[in-house]
């Protein structure tokens, strides 16, 4: 065989393999793509509430709590106050451990007296951390009471926190427990249905808490957590992961568990209420850092239930 014909053989192999390869990597790369379309938990999306691990964050720091955080793969976190190793730590300093470590805020609670008595400090703050939501966990009626009229004041009030915060480019949003699902008995009216339907939707978004979303629907039967948010679903971009048993536990007849080791059938929630590359998923157990509800510890409970959501398929 000549010269000639070696080389344009092994040209032709050549060519041969790397059309093989580019082949095979397609393959491989449609094949993560299909698979990542099915993940009900979109990259990128994925977060904690720093209540979540608020030990690890009272003595070790914001800093140190970030690095592993971003090392179990969460992008985003939520505050629940600037506080750490006894002390209040400036937020230009967390935004920064923040840019060191990737991560992102995505939101912060904030006391809804907080907003009234400072609203310029609130904001202030969430806007040196680069958020877009700036909240409050606090019920509706925990000023004006826990009723159809003190839902429609504090809708004013909201109002009011939404503008203040859209002026800043952020959103106004509230968190929910349990209570804001009981029905006003002068009324016949759902508080929560009230507190949807006075505030702005251009102005006033909400978290659901899933977990306390579901022990409100048996505390107070007659809604649907689920159709709730399909109806919807714009006006829920937060959503609390949080998961529990129902096993007449200390939470209203549920006890709170890593996500993935309770009751709550998130496969079916996250496809039944879509819009999954709009929402962020935050990962939140009130008793995480408890010794004895949780003894494996509140970094366990965050490495859990991170396994559990991005290995959620449709």
């Amino acid at each position: 065989m000549s010269e000639e014909c070696t080389l344009s053989r092994r040209g032709f192999i050549g060519a041969a393999a790397s059309t093989a390869a580019a082949l095979l990597l397609g393959t491989v790369r449609s094949e993560a793509a299909a698979a990542d379309s099915k993940r009900l938990v979109p990259s990128g999306h994925l977060g904690i509430q720093l209540f979540t691990v608020r030990d690890q964050v009272a003595s070790l720091g914001f800093l140190p709590v970030f690095q592993e955080l971003a090392s179990i793969g969460y992008s985003e976190v939520e505050f629940a106050g600037y506080r750490a190793q006894g002390v209040n730590v400036p937020t230009t300093q967390i935004r920064q451990w923040l840019d060191q470590t990737g991560l992102i805020g995505i939101g912060t609670h904030i006391g809804y007296t907080q907003f009234l008595a400072n609203i310029d400090q609130v904001l202030d703050d969430a806007e040196n951390l680069g958020l877009p939501y700036v909240g409050t966990a606090n019920s509706p009626g925990v000023v004006h009471g826990e009723t159809t009229e003190g839902y429609k004041r504090a809708a004013e009030d909201f109002n009011t926190f939404g503008a203040a915060a859209a002026a800043r480019g952020m959103k106004f949003y509230q968190h929910n427990h349990s209570g804001e699902f009981a029905i006003d008995p002068t009324t016949g009216i759902r508080l929560y249905d009230t507190i949807l339907a006075e505030t702005d939707p251009r102005l006033v978004v909400f978290e659901l808490d899933i977990f306390w979303a579901y022990v409100g629907q048996s505390r107070f039967p007659g809604f649907d957590p689920v159709e709730l948010v399909a109806a919807q679903p714009h006006r829920f971009p937060l959503y609390h992961v949080k998961d529990g048993v129902m096993d007449g536990g200390p939470s209203f007849g549920w006890t709170m568990t890593d996500v993935g080791d309770g009751d709550i059938d998130f496969r079916s929630f996250f496809t039944e209420v879509g819009q999954k590359g709009y929402h962020h998923y935050i990962v939140e157990r009130d008793t995480a850092p408890d010794p004895v509800a949780n003894p494996a510890g509140s970094f366990s409970t965050a490495r859990r239930s991170h396994q559990y959501l991005t290995g959620l398929r449709a």
